[in-house]
């Protein structure tokens, strides 16, 4: 399943290659651009292609597994297993033509994230990863940072598309600011949780991220060796540990726990 995982990230990202870009006549009235739960929430015509796409090779790679795509929803299988698909995380970056976004592919059995392979179609960077065998970036083994300081460490969130949870995002990301030593907001949830993989970030925090934003970037980063903590699939029920019930967590174990208490004392739970 991870190759196949990474076999088809890797043919999406060719097929993306011959689309149009939307970056080139972007705007309220760019063809094939429209929005979903609010304006700033933009889906591209991309999107959909490469959703069609996916699941067209997944039909014939692994019939009778189901689907469950950000932009199509779901297909039903008799197989135990299901994939879930998000044919561009990071779109509002792809419409600007930032290079920071991603093709992100899981196989899910009982809930959990078995294997998964998330591509950047920018660089060609290739991660993936499967239970019990590790993580790898390119086919190199990935480890999580040494990271051991909180106020050293380096910190990935992301932020709403609605403007009230921003708000409440805002005031909880200010005040763990002065505690650490910076902290990056990529718009790439799948590619953040890659970047706590490879040490480049000793940690992420985000709430209200969907399944398919973390299905495989998550499993990735627990191969590497990060503590993860996810809000669940669809319809479980979230942990009770106070960082809300959408929080998305995942952080070099030496500073997971001072990291998430500091989230607890500035909102989480109520963000």
């Amino acid at each position: 399943m991870r190759r196949t995982a990474e076999d088809i990230v890797k043919g999406a990202a060719e097929h993306l290659a011959g689309l149009p870009r939307p970056w080139d006549e972007r705007g309220a009235a760019a063809e094939g651009v429209a929005t979903k739960s609010t304006p700033t929430d933009v889906v591209t015509a991309s999107d959909h292609a490469l959703e069609v796409f996916i699941r067209e090779r997944l039909a014939a790679l692994r019939p009778g597994d189901a689907v469950v795509g950000e932009e199509h929803g779901s297909t039903a299988g008799e197989s135990r297993t299901m994939w879930l698909v998000d044919p561009i995380d990071g779109t509002v970056n792809f419409l600007y033509g930032m290079p920071w976004y991603a093709i992100s592919v899981a196989a899910v059995r009982d809930g959990r994230s078995v294997a998964g392979a998330v591509i950047e179609p920018a660089s060609g960077r290739l991660w993936s990863a499967a239970v019990g065998a590790g993580a790898t970036l390119d086919g190199r083994p990935l480890r999580v940072s040494g990271a051991t300081e909180l106020s050293l460490s380096l910190l990935g969130t992301g932020f709403s598309y609605r403007a009230e949870r921003r708000t409440r995002q805002v005031r909880m990301i200010s005040g763990m600011l002065p505690h650490v030593r910076d902290v990056r907001r990529a718009g790439a949830a799948s590619l953040d949780l890659c970047a706590v993989a490879a040490g480049w970030a000793d940690a992420y925090l985000e709430h209200g991220c969907n399944w398919w934003d973390w299905a495989a970037g998550a499993l990735i980063a627990e191969e590497a060796g990060a503590l993860v903590r996810t809000p669940g699939p669809t319809g479980s029920v979230p942990p009770d540990d106070g960082l809300g019930p959408d929080a998305l967590f995942a952080a070099t174990p030496a500073i997971a726990e001072a990291l998430a208490d500091l989230a607890r004392k500035h909102g989480a739970a109520e963000v």
